[in-house]
């Protein structure tokens, strides 16, 4: 239990607490596996693999992680706070990976451990090291927010999505957004001089820097690109169309402005099932009149068709391969009997879109008064006793 005189702070960014005490300054962070964007589940903790024994996924700053090679003779487990091998310098981060389910990452993500050079993991990280790297996350916000400046000053095309510094404090990452090239070179140039550090330049797309940012989506549940998708790929209207969606841009979109990326989810299932949907391009002639398609449910393989051109009511179902075999009737010139032979009438188990926008549409529908009924049970009861006494 933390000291009255401790100062907490929650790093969501990097998936940590940090834990402050104000008489002496020093810091303790801790892995917080809640917090971590793009978290893996080991399954296969405890699993022995002898092969991969000193590799461990280690991650920095929102979705971005590594694999590292334990060359420090420590024994690192997850959780542990390292300092690891940098293109200059080094870096600070948190194991969140070891085991067997190294290698389960690593060839999920293309990775040959044969044939990779893997950075080092130099040693755990001491208080000098966590203090270091606390006071160079304490200058991100301000320079995130002064490269703003200076990139609208000289009139680029660009927003600086986030900063990231590294664990010495002697370089930084500037996340971009851009619709077109970007000439940043002189920008480098005045970065370097601002700051006093190394600076590299990042683009990223802005489902990418929604992924950064986390968040929770529509549905309840963590964005799927803080959460695990690490490929984005191309989402277009025809997804929404093929599962008959609401072309709705306001449901459709998703925090990053674009098109929610759980709209490719099913698209391959809808498009399956819709092979096996023949296509009605005219009305199904019948015995006693023509019949109109109204609505077809994919995923079950019915289609719903009516007497009535346009109507919603007095629906008749049918299977995919019987509105087969009427199209090919129809061509002989046959005419199958009438649909309304059919002993009861089927109506599509579907929600309307217009009836989900509904306000009322999570009210409790309101049952009948218990006092009416009682009131009624005790009228005819004490009739009932009345006649009783009277015979």
């Amino acid at each position: 239990m933390s000291n009255e005189k401790d100062s907490i702070q929650y790093d969501c960014f990097r998936g940590c607490t940090v834990t402050t005490d104000v008489a002496t300054g020093e810091q303790e962070c801790t892995y917080r596996r809640g917090c971590c964007k793009l978290r893996d589940y080991d399954y296969l903790k405890g699993v022995p693999q002898a092969s991969y024994k000193d590799l461990f996924e280690v991650r920095f700053k929102n979705t971005r992680k590594g694999f590292y090679t334990n060359a420090s003779g420590q024994s690192v487990k997850q959780g542990d706070l390292v300092v690891v091998e940098a293109a200059t310098g080094h870096d600070l981060g948190i194991v969140t990976l070891e085991g067997a389910m190294v290698a389960r990452q690593m060839k999920c993500k293309g990775i040959d451990p044969a044939t990779t050079e893997f950075k080092k993991i130099y040693r755990k990280a001491r208080s000098f090291d966590i203090n270091k790297w606390q006071e160079a996350i304490a200058r991100e916000h301000e320079t995130m927010i002064k490269a703003r400046q200076i990139a609208t000053e000289m009139g680029l095309e660009m927003k600086i999505g986030d900063v990231e510094f590294q664990g010495d404090g002697t370089k930084a990452i500037f996340y971009y957004i851009a619709d077109g090239r970007v000439d940043f070179r002189q920008l480098i140039k005045v970065f370097a001089e601002e700051f006093r550090i190394r600076i590299e330049m990042k683009q990223i797309g802005a489902r990418q820097e929604a992924g950064l940012i986390g968040g929770l989506g529509v549905c309840g549940r963590e964005l799927c690109c803080a959460n695990y998708i690490t490929n984005f790929q191309s989402i277009t209207t025809g997804a929404a169309r093929v599962q008959d969606l609401s072309l709705n841009p306001q449901k459709l979109a998703g925090q990053c402005g674009k098109l929610k990326c759980c709209l490719n989810y099913e698209v391959a299932t809808y498009q399956d099932a819709q092979s096996r949907i023949p296509r009605v391009s005219e009305p199904l002639e019948f015995e006693d009149g023509l019949a109109y398609l109204v609505k077809t449910d994919v995923l079950r393989g019915m289609m719903f068709f009516s007497y009535e051109k346009g109507s919603m009511t007095d629906l008749y179902a049918l299977t995919a391969a019987e509105v087969q075999e009427v199209i090919k009737m129809n061509r002989n010139g046959l005419k199958p009997e009438s649909l309304r032979s059919e002993p009861e009438l089927s109506a599509p188990d579907f929600i309307d879109a217009v009836g989900d926008d509904s306000i009322t549409r999570f009210d409790k529908p309101r049952g009948k008064s218990r006092g009416g009924r009682n009131r009624k049970k005790g009228k005819g009861g004490k009739g009932q006793k009345g006649n009783g006494d009277a015979s």
